[in-house]
């Protein structure tokens, strides 16, 4: 039977945004251990606040100040906390509607067990030692037997107000290839590119998928294609990945491999970025012990014909 391949893959990338007045107050009010919410129209208060009112869409920016103290409207026990929740120990996850809000705030609350959490609990935000202007400025919810906060009636006028926030974003999971991407990574250890035909329309897919994209059946004719190949299209890259060592500006292209009738994409290097266009012809470059190409180099021969390659753009 064939080794089953599997292997760690984590996807993660810093997600930048910057904020409209409306998030940037409620944002910087944490961090100033204030809670702002914004009123509709009608007289509802929105916490989390909102630009625009979701039944009317009516642009919104009335600020208003809520309470840290609120009710649990819903909730769900966390038994197994994951990386990057915040926090370490068993929690519940809760919808709290603030006192003077309208709608609940989904966060956690520290309780010691799923016993002694329940719908209508009274709590209180628990405030970060370190704020910095985001959703963590509340640590957590914690139970609250006293009565509702008192207000300090802030504005939501902010001298140093937060402008912008990274969100970091990141998948970690498990990756099993199936039978036909196995031949195909196994083809790669050994410097060979090979594709699967579909036994209807004929086309020759690389990396193959298992099945026709086109006609729905199954494949399982193998054919290797390249080494080389011509590039269809290109897009220069300008902004440096985080734990790639690659020189920036470099060019990505999708390569249609003599032979393939679908582009897989490789890095161009052998040639300035501002020289690289469509229809040159390439060749792989391994490195020693890699199982795939570390990038394309030119061949040195004729540029394409756009005719022989139009189809796969």
């Amino acid at each position: 039977m064939p080794e089953v391949l599997k292997a760690p893959l984590v996807v993660e990338f810093p997600f930048t945004r910057s904020l409209g007045p409306v998030q940037s107050a409620f944002l910087t009010g944490l961090r100033e251990r204030v809670v702002l919410g914004v009123r509709t129209g009608d007289g509802r208060t929105l916490v989390p606040p909102v630009e625009y009112d979701p039944v009317t869409a009516e642009e919104i920016r009335d600020l208003v100040e809520v309470a840290p103290t609120g009710t649990v409207t819903t909730w769900a026990w966390n038994p197994e906390p994951r990386r990057g929740q915040p926090l370490g120990t068993p929690f519940a996850w809760v919808l709290v509607r603030l006192d003077g809000a309208d709608t609940a705030l989904l966060h956690v609350l520290d309780a010691p067990g799923p016993e002694a959490v329940h719908t209508g609990m009274r709590v209180r935000v628990r405030w970060a030692e370190q704020r910095t202007g985001a959703i963590t400025d509340i640590a957590c919810f914690e139970p609250h037997d006293g009565d509702p906060a008192q207000l300090s009636g802030h504005s939501g006028e902010f001298a140093d107000a937060v402008t912008g926030i990274v969100a970091p974003a990141r998948l970690d999971y498990s990756y099993s290839p199936g039978r036909a991407q196995t031949a195909y990574i196994h083809a790669l250890s050994q410097r060979r590119t090979v594709g699967e035909r579909c036994p209807s329309c004929r086309k020759v897919y690389v990396p193959p998928r298992g099945a026709c994209p086109t006609c729905g059946v199954a494949t399982s004719e193998q054919v290797e294609v390249g080494p080389r190949g011509t590039v269809t299209t290109y897009c220069i890259v300008n902004i440096k990945a985080k734990n790639l060592d690659i020189k920036v500006p470099y060019v990505y292209a999708h390569i249609a491999l003599d032979g393939a009738d679908l582009a897989l994409h490789g890095r161009i290097g052998g040639i300035p970025y501002d020289q690289v266009r469509m229809g040159l012809r390439v060749e792989p470059v391994w490195t020693e012990g890699g199982r795939y190409p570390d990038h394309y180099r030119p061949t040195g021969e004729p540029d394409a014909e756009y005719d022989t390659y139009k189809e796969l753009l």
